[in-house]
């Protein structure tokens, strides 16, 4: 049965989710389109460059991106304390960013508006707040845009993207970084990059770019860097704010195993090495958020079919079909796999 969508984003229960939007027949509308014959390459830095501009108009985290030929995928943290301090004015000032020809980009321009002018927009701050803190609103900006750019350029019409984006929530910070790894190494499952560092339009390669120096400059090197969900380091993970409770050099060598070792599974059906256990001081990361270590290879290359709407353990998914009035989630069968730790009860 379908669930709706105000049902699923629901920023009571979890604030993190893993959206997806995919090309109209699956098209490679942001890559080498074979059909065609056309190189639509440069559309993957469009959806990058919008990407850069929501996380600054929305109170919306970046946690990850991954940018393919037919297909993107995001990894979007809710932030509500944040909208709630923002004053009227900065509100207004967003949401000139995302609507340029609007009477809150007139106001925050020095524009003298009139009475009923002021009024509307004193009616419409509130509708505005709640906006820029909603995922639905954020995928419209930026599948809205890509979408009517590209048909400009391709002097067409009719659709871009097959339909409405497909989001998962994640109810639990293990859930968010096995969405995160899989979200990062979306490319060397593909088999179109081999390492982090070479993996094009991905959060993970910008977060290499920061953290491991040098990197050498791609071919965009005047673009926008997209501002991304902090790590914790340490300590310092406050939970009111929703960020990762590892440091970045934690997660980046997690992944960039992960990454090694999901290469030496595909080679192992042609008769190479396997892929071989987790190194034993990455350990405790996993076993720290219930995660099954020895799951976690299957967990990032299958997270998306393995838990479709929701990803989480399994209390969680059944709290949460009891209040959507569900009898079971999918994924339930997968959580017991994924968050069952060996000498854990």
């Amino acid at each position: 049965m379908t669930i709706a969508r105000r049902q699923l984003v629901d920023a009571a229960a979890t604030p993190y989710y893993h959206c997806m939007a995919r090309c109209v027949r699956r098209a490679f509308l942001c890559g080498w389109d074979e059909f065609s014959g056309n190189n639509y390459e440069h559309r993957k830095q469009w959806v990058v460059d919008r990407l850069s501009v929501l996380a600054q108009a929305f109170t919306v985290e970046i946690c990850a991106y991954a940018v393919m030929s037919n297909h993107y995928h995001v990894v979007l943290g809710v932030r509500q304390d944040k909208s709630n301090a923002l004053s009227d004015r900065d509100i207004l000032a967003r949401w000139a960013i995302l609507f340029p020809g609007s009477l809150a980009a007139a106001y925050s321009t020095g524009v003298t508006l009139g009475t009923a002018e002021k009024e509307k927009l004193s009616l419409e701050l509130p509708l505005y707040r709640q906006r820029l803190n909603d995922i639905s609103w954020f995928m419209r900006c930026l599948n809205e845009y890509i979408a009517r750019k590209a048909n400009q350029e391709d002097q067409c019409k009719g659709r871009f993207w097959e339909g409405r984006f497909k989001s998962q929530a994640l109810l639990d910070e293990g859930a968010l970084l096995a969405c995160m790894a899989y979200v990062d190494l979306n490319p060397i499952r593909a088999n179109i990059s081999k390492t982090l560092e070479s993996s094009d339009y991905t959060s993970i390669q910008q977060r290499m770019a920061v953290e491991v120096k040098p990197v050498a400059q791609k071919a965009h090197p005047k673009a926008a860097a997209v501002p991304l969900m902090p790590f914790a380091q340490g300590e310092s993970f406050d939970p009111e704010y929703h960020f990762l409770s590892l440091s970045l050099p934690h997660y980046l060598e997690l992944v960039a195993w992960t990454g090694k070792a999901i290469r030496k599974d595909k080679l192992v059906r042609r008769g190479a090495e396997g892929k071989g256990a987790l190194p034993e001081h990455l350990t405790p990361m996993l076993q720290r958020l219930a995660l099954n270590e020895k799951e976690w290879i299957n967990t990032v290359i299958h997270f998306h079919h393995r838990f479709f709407r929701v990803a989480g353990p399994v209390a969680a998914l059944k709290q949460l079909s009891t209040k959507l009035n569900l009898h079971w989630l999918k994924g339930v069968t997968a959580s017991r796999l994924v968050y069952q730790v060996p000498g854990v009860t």
